[in-house]
């Protein structure tokens, strides 16, 4: 379902718990993508909208949907440091090492200089070679932010 941003999307972004699950419960489409690819859980995770991703992914919403340039919501989650979506995503299946040429779930972990979502992620198995066609390993990543606790 191609579409622009819809209330569901605006309910995600903003954390609109109430709105959001009477829109799901009215039958809303929690897969719904915009142009660019981006679902509802691609803006609750970036957000750091907790709740929002659990109704989301209680409601269907795909836990590794990509957007147009292939990010995943767990990579949203690290973006945002929200090490509680990051676990909320990790607990229903979020690949730990999508496939990706750029920017993987740890990368945008170590960009954000969240130490705590860099733990969990190699805990869990992150790729510590994984490699970004920009950015190179996510230690190069932490090197040229000066995240050194990453």
């Amino acid at each position: 379902f191609w579409a622009d941003r819809t209330p569901v999307h605006e309910a995600a972004r903003r954390g609109e718990i109430l709105q959001l699950q009477q829109l799901i419960e009215s039958g809303a489409c929690v897969n719904a993508v915009t142009y660019d690819s981006i679902t509802p859980l691609h803006e609750a995770s970036l957000r750091g909208q907790t709740q929002c991703v659990k109704l989301l992914l209680a409601a269907g919403a795909q836990v590794d949907a990509r957007n147009i340039d292939g990010s995943t919501p767990l990579c949203d989650a690290c973006a945002s440091g929200s090490i509680e979506c990051v676990k909320v995503l990790l607990s229903h299946g979020a690949k730990v090492n999508p496939p990706l040429y750029t920017a993987s779930p740890l990368h945008e972990a170590c960009m954000n200089g969240s130490s705590e979502c860099v733990q969990l992620l190699i805990d869990v198995g992150a790729n510590l070679e994984a490699h970004d066609c920009h950015f190179g390993t996510p230690l190069h990543v932490a090197c040229a932010r000066e995240h050194l606790d990453c």
